[in-house]
């Protein structure tokens, strides 16, 4: 493997964390700030995240299919930073939300295109240490500009977000063309065993995997819970007056959980082997419902920093071990990466439902009783994945 394209991949999970998200968790706010009602907002991310949905599983497709993945990252990444920037010069309901559909659609490719060109540089043996440094370097990526978004929206408000995701756009594109395309295995890229390697299983493979399908839907749930809770945390702030800069707020609450993923994501990775990835995703799990009572008890903003704590556990834990435990379950089946969106469809499913759901609920109780059925849904996502304990333990080490 190059160690040249390593680095470059490295850095295009540096920068393209600010560029996959849009405006992430600001989104709210600047909503908000034109007089959007927290049910409207959360139906209109729903839409979205439902966009997004419906093109998870072709996008695993594709990316499998694909010897061009390079390029069709970079122009999605095009995509996702112009229907952003759109978002600034219109705020009616047609057409945010039409922005917000394109963005959920390109965004839907992100995830399975960088684990393609990963698993396509290093190969099977080298896919969870890489993995853990593209995670590293991603939540790195977060905490930098949400850092830099924190600082202008103190200065210049949430408009300055814009520019700056303009800019982490064309350092995605740099970091993307200093990968060599020649040293991408497409074949390893999608899970084959050998550059020889002639019969490619039937799609359907994919649904006749019980662990598989336990994983979907255990994440399902998992980000049903988790999905609207950092997203609400920021309008409950927004929506409270003379509380502080909800654009400030919202940076220190990626801050705190960026801070926390990236040395959890790189110790997650060696971790694997020594304890599997059943009891290494339970432990994410785990940690969910104790993270949105936490949110429930109290609105003052102190709150945040043991919630985020808790966040940045969780998420750098699933972030190295759910792919990793994908790549290692459908090794040899070629359709890797379809199996990687077939979970991300069902977590996508749980996620864009989120927002719909805990601004409904936020809208006519409040914020309190919202976080407190997210922490109902993230216990039943730890159940489910307890009573299958015998389909997922066999998986549970590394081969």
């Amino acid at each position: 493997m190059s160690l040249r394209s390593l680095q470059a991949l490295c850095l295009t999970s540096f920068f393209i964390a600010d560029v996959r998200d849009g405006l992430g968790p600001f989104l709210g706010i600047f909503l908000t700030q034109h007089h959007w009602q927290p049910d409207d907002i959360g139906l209109l991310m729903t839409v979205g995240g439902i966009a997004g949905l419906l093109t998870t599983l072709p996008a695993g497709v594709i990316t499998d299919k694909s010897s061009r993945k390079r390029l069709l990252l970079a122009l999605l990444c095009l995509v996702i930073t112009t229907a952003t920037l759109l978002l600034w010069f219109t705020h009616g309901n047609a057409m945010v939300a039409l922005l917000l559909i394109i963005s959920g659609i390109s965004a839907s490719f992100v995830g399975p295109l960088m684990t393609g060109i990963t698993l396509g540089l290093t190969g099977q043996h080298g896919f969870n240490a890489q993995v853990g440094k593209n995670e590293a370097f991603n939540h790195a990526g977060n905490f930098l500009t949400a850092l830099i978004a924190g600082g202008l929206a103190w200065f210049w408000g949430v408009g300055g977000i814009f520019i700056l995701m303009a800019c982490t756009t064309l350092l995605t594109l740099l970091a993307l063309m200093a990968i060599r395309s020649g040293d991408i295995d497409n074949n390893a890229a999608r899970g084959l065993e050998s550059p020889t390697q002639q019969h490619v299983p039937d799609f359907s493979v994919l649904f006749k995997n019980s662990a598989l399908l336990v994983t979907g839907l255990t994440l399902l749930l998992f980000h049903l819970a988790n999905a609207a809770l950092l997203p609400m945390l920021s309008m409950r702030i927004a929506s409270t007056p003379g509380s502080i800069n909800p654009g400030l707020y919202a940076a220190a609450t990626i801050i705190i959980s960026q801070v926390v993923m990236i040395p959890v994501a790189v110790q997650i990775s060696g971790q694997i082997e020594k304890y599997g990835y059943w009891r290494l995703i339970m432990l994410a799990l785990l940690i969910m419902p104790v993270r949105a009572a936490l949110a429930a008890t109290t609105g003052d903003p102190i709150m945040m920093i043991p919630v985020q704590i808790l966040d940045g556990l969780a998420a750098g834990i699933l972030g190295v071990a759910v792919p990793s435990f994908i790549v290692s379950l459908l090794r040899g089946s070629g359709h890797v990466n379809a199996g990687q969106s077939v979970v991300m469809l069902m977590q996508g499913a749980g996620a864009s439902m989120s927002p719909a759901l805990t601004g409904m609920i936020a809208g006519r109780y409040s914020f309190s009783v919202a976080f407190g059925v997210l922490s109902i849904i993230a216990m039943a996502a730890l159940l489910i994945w307890w009573r299958y304990t015998p389909v997922l333990s066999a998986l549970n080490k590394v081969e």
